[in-house]
């Protein structure tokens, strides 16, 4: 199906703490990159670094379902199949 081919390409951005952390991930939900700010590595706080990649992650993968959601349900008139996505 050439949408699903699509939406496994696109790729979303997410982030967190202000932009501190940047993940983007593709419609596969694979990490395709992850910028971290160089302030919050020369604060020394790695607990915090740790929740901040978690949480743009966690977002990264959220977009990315409600993305693919809203695609099948454009795709499948709002008609929900169970067991498809």
């Amino acid at each position: 199906m050439r949408t699903l081919k699509e939406m496994a390409e696109k790729e979303v951005e997410a982030s967190a703490g202000g932009g501190m952390v940047k993940v983007v991930m593709n419609g596969r939900q694979e990490m395709k990159s992850i910028t971290i700010d160089k302030a919050i590595l020369e604060s020394g706080d790695v607990e915090m670094l740790q929740d901040l990649v978690i949480t743009a992650v966690n977002e990264a993968v959220r977009i990315g379902r409600a993305n693919l959601d809203r695609e099948m349900a454009n795709i499948s008139g709002g008609i929900h199949l169970p067991g498809m996505f």
